[in-house]
């Protein structure tokens, strides 16, 4: 019995989240369009979270480099390191540790805000006053994940190899020049396009889930708390699968 509630809860679950991204493909498509709470969302989202993603851009860059570089050094192949740590982060290390940032904490954020909103009555507010809840709150939440995602991942990136550069340059001399020449040497399309393309769909998915788990928040002010840690949880859990099957479509297309 336990076991077929369960399996009724993720079905539903699954069920409620397909609905509800159905319903933000015709809203989005339809005027009026929220450009203004867009771009305060952007702001909110985006530019506010630098600091924290740009600082563990630049821990993740130095300790990766930090912790090849003993294991290189043994087996006689130390140059290799610039090259080994810049496709790491480029390729995967990079996009999936600031998805997994950004959904600790735009994930929780939206969840949290459209939880303690829907327990006040705020949306239903909304409902009757005549403006769309939906494409105020969260079409625009979701639009903005999306596209500042990938542009964080990119910012987090740089600053990750310059972390790199500067673990490099811990224990030996390396010129920034040649550093990064050797990187960008052995980078090539396939490692840079399939790593910029999923940072949309994981934005995508933190804004969305954030989104559902606020607007579908119960039980009080319980639920804001709930709806704020299962939104972290979920968006986590679906970043991998996410990236999973990214891995798996490339590989098919010959892209690896």
């Amino acid at each position: 019995m336990a076991t077929s509630t369960k399996t009724r809860e993720f079905l539903n679950e699954t069920g409620g989240i397909a609905r509800f991204t159905g319903q933000l493909f015709s809203v989005t498509s339809k005027p009026p369009y929220e450009v203004r709470e867009f771009l305060s969302q952007c702001y909110s989202i985006g530019y506010r979270s630098f600091s924290l993603i740009g600082l563990t851009g630049f821990i993740m860059g130095l300790v990766l480099t930090m912790q090849l570089r003993p294991s290189l050094v043994y087996y006689g192949v130390e140059s290799k390191l610039p090259m080994m740590v810049g496709i790491a982060i480029v390729r995967e290390i990079g996009p999936v540790i600031t998805a997994l940032i950004f959904a600790g904490k735009i994930g929780s954020s939206i969840g949290a805000e459209l939880g303690s909103m829907k327990v006040t009555e705020q949306i239903d507010a909304m409902e009757v006053s005549g403006t769309n809840p939906y494409k105020y709150l969260v079409a625009t939440r979701v639009l903005a994940a999306t596209l500042m995602l990938p542009i964080l991942t990119v910012l987090s990136d740089a600053i990750g190899l310059f972390g790199a550069y500067i673990g490099v340059n811990i224990k030996a001399v390396t010129s920034f020049r040649l550093f990064f020449t050797q990187i960008f040497q052995n980078l090539q399309y396939g490692d840079l396009t399939p790593a910029f393309i999923k940072t949309f769909l994981f934005g995508f998915a933190v804004g969305m889930v954030g989104c559902y788990k606020g607007y579908n928040s119960n039980k009080g002010t319980r639920g804001v708390g709930s709806s704020a840690n299962s939104a972290v949880v979920l968006s986590s859990v679906i970043i991998f699968i996410i990236d999973l099957l990214v891995v798996q479509v490339t590989d098919l297309l010959g892209l690896n």
